[in-house]
């Protein structure tokens, strides 16, 4: 039976918090035994919630690897610009890493964690969890069996629902790349980049093109009678889309754990607490049309691979429904499917009279949901954790594995799509390692 592993949360924020309890569904595998954060309230929680005498709480995580290690790994969880600075000082202390994607901001950043990784020879983990998803996983199996041949195209499309365009990257914390270093395409369609590598695996990318822009969620935009906080001065607010009485109050679990942690401080938050935020100076009663948000709501890029295979993703923000859907075509056949329909479908080519192509249907939720018992990300997230504590305990690893080697494919197309749409040209992808 494989031993129970220790982890201590660094940036106890909503990610690794959904890690940590996996602790609490399987504490025979897991037990968490330190945490490091800023925030005093936070430390506090999780030492609440994991019963964690006072000296396993730290401030940061340079303070956490000043002490002897006392833990199997880590997992980070800390803002997309925290990644690197936090991880090095741990890697050096002897931990393992769990670590929240993007796993770092920049191509300086990737190549000196991913050589620390290989100097101090730890085991590092990046959070793609849709690997993990059942969905995609079984899309990778049938790649891997061959099923379609040689793959010649990957089109990946990701619509970001306007509710979560709006709390993450137009009122939210990932609103602008000066403050956490990431643009919009790393910091949410960094999982999409990946499952393109993923299912290219072996294949370097070559060159990289972008296009992208804010078409929508700007000043020039807004509609008459907008004001700068829709609770406060706004006269269009009972009719507009992109209200926060309608995203925040009428949803008032949707978007909580980012929306109310300036009210962390209260037990239980009333109604009038939360609309007395929202008209205050919480950041997410702004009007979206006239907020401080640098990111693009929508960008498309297109890969080319090695081997002469090409890829594109289409991330657009704004839409009604969100969605994630994939179609790979093969010399041999080709796969397509939306995550949320759990299914997929996989076609042939049938030259025989009267015929075209010959199909079948790959239905994920014949024998049951197959991601409700697993967390978010399509059944992603725990199989994940459970992954990762398997490889530790120096089990196989699963085909859906990401050690950070793993994801420097993805991350590289994600840079070189940025730089290719700031400066207006084709970028060629340069390995460095």
């Amino acid at each position: 039976m494989s031993r129970q592993l220790t982890a201590v949360v660094v940036g106890a924020g909503h990610r690794a918090l959904t890690y940590a309890a996996y602790a609490r569904e399987c504490p025979e595998a897991l037990k968490i035994v330190g945490v490091a954060d800023p925030v005093e309230r936070r430390r506090e929680q999780v030492a609440g919630a994991y019963d964690l005498p006072r000296e396993r709480c730290f401030t940061t995580a340079e303070e956490l690897a000043a002490r002897p290690k006392f833990a199997d790994f880590v997992i980070n969880g800390t803002m997309d610009h925290h990644h690197v600075p936090t991880s090095l000082p741990l890697i050096e202390a002897g931990y393992d890493l769990l670590v929240e994607k993007p796993f770092a901001t920049d191509e300086e950043e990737m190549w000196a964690l991913v050589r620390a990784a290989r100097r101090h020879n730890r085991k590092i983990a990046v959070c793609h969890v849709l690997r993990y998803a059942p969905f995609y996983a079984a899309i990778r199996q049938k790649v891997i069996e061959g099923v379609i041949g040689e793959i010649l195209n990957v089109q990946a499309v990701e619509h970001v629902s306007y509710h979560h365009m709006a709390v993450g990257f137009v009122r939210g914390k990932w609103n602008k790349k000066s403050y956490c270093k990431s643009s919009m395409l790393m910091s949410k369609s960094c999982h999409d980049l990946d499952l393109i590598a993923w299912m290219k695996s072996g294949v370097a990318p070559r060159r990289v093109s972008s296009f992208g822009s804010n078409f929508q969620f700007r000043p020039e935009k807004a509609p008459e009678g907008a004001g700068t906080r829709c609770l406060v001065d706004c006269l269009i607010e009972p009719e507009c889309l992109y209200s926060a009485r309608k995203h925040y109050i009428d949803h008032p679990k949707r978007w909580s754990f980012y929306v109310w942690d300036t009210l962390e401080h209260i037990a239980n938050p009333t109604l009038e607490d939360k609309i007395a935020s929202l008209k205050g100076d919480n950041p997410y009663g702004r009007c979206v049309w006239k907020c401080d948000n640098d990111v693009v709501d929508h960008q498309s890029v297109a890969v080319e691979f090695e081997d002469g295979a090409t890829a594109t993703l289409n991330m657009i923000g704004g839409s009604s429904k969100p969605s994630r859907s994939l179609h790979l075509i093969g010399t041999r056949g080709e796969i397509q499917g939306n995550i949320e329909d759990s299914r997929f479908v996989i076609r042939h080519i049938d030259p025989r009279p009267k015929c075209e192509y010959a199909e079948e249907v790959v239905d994920l939720t014949a024998g049951g949901d197959m991601t409700g018992a697993f967390g978010g990300h399509g059944g992603g997230d725990m199989r994940l954790i459970a992954d990762f504590l398997r490889d530790l305990n120096g089990e196989p690893r699963s085909l859906s594995s990401t050690r950070i080697e793993d994801s420097i494919n993805g991350h590289l197309m994600g840079f070189c799509a940025d730089r290719s749409m700031e400066e207006g040209r084709v970028v060629d992808v340069v390995f460095r390692a």
